[in-house]
């Protein structure tokens, strides 16, 4: 067979449709009961990272496969289970089910001396079976090994109530009558606290370091929206965060007026959070705003500036670490160093393999994931052809050397991109 998929969420589905589309053999691997990724797994009653409150920040007409609109009757930001029935759809409507694997997990996927790779996979009953392919599309996603402080603030091991991460937080409901902290401030951290501020005791959100919080509207508009319109792309970066800065002192003020730490960095520097809840909630008291944990002592949590709650449980909402233990250590980023590929798919000195999804964009990521998509199998085709890898390593650095400049040396800012930059990028090379 010519093309293993790993993952059958949002990415996989669009490589399958694309290679479907080309008549390219092929088979997509996925270790859940069904198609959807992490936006089925709440609904499933599965381990995160999504959670019952959990919806899309980003509109849905931007969100849509292309030639494949959501139903008219979804919300503008639709609920996991809708999108999840969605993606089902799209799956059932372009027939790639047929070539979905389900219960199968990728164990290992290695280049043989011949070019080939092998894959090894466990199905539903354990047993373990290996395939030979001429290629590899990793596009399983980066939620899934979580990350937490390393060490733990003092006293963590004599805390007597519970340490978790958001990976292992389904439903507020769950902590009816308790007291609850949530650690961060990204998006999983305010969907969560706000979660939480109807069900638990008492609700504090703990917060390191200062981020811009942005609603999801904007003048009546998707923020993403806004993101497309002609205007918007013909300003300067300077200009764009001059426009955002404004909108969000009229529409929200000065954070350090809600008791969070003011952004330490222009807006588009660093990650942004989306949400229309927590700012509303701290303003209702519903959520108390508090520096990062120093330490645990009993049951209580210690905070930096010296005050100190009792607590029952600590939600760490601390994101996640790049990991596919299935692949050879090092690919595509060592520990902590950055993700390295060429524009954003291909590790260069590696024939065969590819990595569709592994980028993080300022709006929605489908448009970016079927370009993706559309050019690995172009490549696999032999259509389009790839450039001799130092070329590719050169691209490669001087995207992390621009993505340093801005965002900083970190794993984290290795794979972000600016969707319209991004796009433009792909259509030159598809020749659309």
């Amino acid at each position: 067979m010519r093309v293993c998929v790993i993952g059958a969420g949002l990415s996989g589905l669009a490589v399958a449709r694309s290679l479907k589309e080309r008549g390219i053999d092929f088979v997509c691997l996925e270790k859940s009961s069904d198609v959807g990724g992490i936006w089925r797994r709440p609904g499933a009653g599965e381990r995160g990272p999504g959670y019952e409150t959990l919806h899309l920040n980003t509109a849905k007409q931007l969100t849509a496969y292309d030639g494949f609109p959501m139903p008219e009757e979804y919300p503008l930001y639709p609920r996991h289970s809708q999108f999840a029935a969605y993606l089902r759809s799209f799956a059932e409507a372009t027939g790639v089910l047929d070539h979905v694997e389900l219960r199968t997990e990728v164990v290992s996927a290695h280049r043989e001396a011949d070019g080939t790779w092998t894959v090894a996979a466990r199905d539903a009953e354990g047993a373990m079976a290996s395939r030979r392919f001429e290629h590899v599309v990793v596009a399983s996603g980066h939620h899934e090994k979580p990350a937490l402080p390393d060490p733990l603030p003092p006293g963590a091991d004599s805390f007597t109530g519970t340490i978790l991460h958001s990976l292992d937080f389904h439903s507020g409901a769950d902590f009816a009558g308790r007291r609850v902290v949530v650690v961060g401030l990204g998006a999983s951290a305010v969907d969560i606290a706000a979660d939480l501020s109807r069900h638990a005791g008492r609700t504090y959100l703990s917060v390191r370091r200062g981020l811009h919080i942005v609603p999801k509207q904007l003048f009546g508009k998707s923020v993403d929206e806004i993101a497309e319109a002609p205007w918007w792309s013909e300003m300067t970066l300077a200009e764009q965060r001059r426009f955002v800065e404004q909108a969000l002192y009229v529409s929200r003020g000065r954070l350090a007026e809600y008791g969070l730490p003011e952004p330490d960095h222009p807006v588009f520097s660093s990650a942004v959070t989306l949400s229309d809840e927590i700012l509303s909630r701290i303003r209702h008291g519903a959520v108390t705003p508090k520096p990062a944990i120093a330490a645990f002592e009993g049951e209580e949590v210690v905070f930096t500036d010296g005050t100190r709650v009792a607590a029952d449980a600590v939600v760490h909402c601390t994101g996640f670490r790049l990991d596919f233990p299935f692949l050879p250590a090092g690919c595509p980023a060592s520990p902590d160093g950055p993700v390295e590929l060429y524009r954003r798919v291909v590790p260069p000195g590696t024939e065969g393999l590819y990595f569709v999804g592994l980028v993080r964009p300022v709006g929605a990521i489908t448009r970016l994931v079927e370009a993706q998509a559309r050019w690995v199998a172009g490549l696999v085709d032999g259509e389009d052809t790839l450039p001799p890898a130092d070329e590719m390593r050169e691209e490669i650095a001087a995207y992390l050397d621009g993505i340093a400049e801005r965002y900083g040396r970190t794993q984290g800012a290795s794979i972000q991109v600016d969707v319209g930059a991004y796009l433009a990028e792909f259509r030159e090379a598809l020749k659309v």
